[in-house]
């Protein structure tokens, strides 16, 4: 999130996208940082990261 690590998941390689997504939102950690701000873009590279910008409110 906005370049710091938040939390980690392990997902099988071939996951779709938008179900990587939904997964790293859903993240205990993640989800306390995104309350309250608006989420910019959403960065996926499928087996290695997921980096959502994020503009507090």
């Amino acid at each position: 999130m906005n370049g710091k690590v938040r939390d980690r998941i392990e997902i099988a390689e071939d996951t779709p996208k938008d179900e990587i997504l939904a997964l790293a939102k859903s993240a205990e950690n993640v989800g306390k940082h995104l309350e309250g701000a608006e989420l910019v873009k959403e960065i996926v590279v499928p087996g290695k990261l997921v980096n959502l910008v994020v503009k507090p409110a």
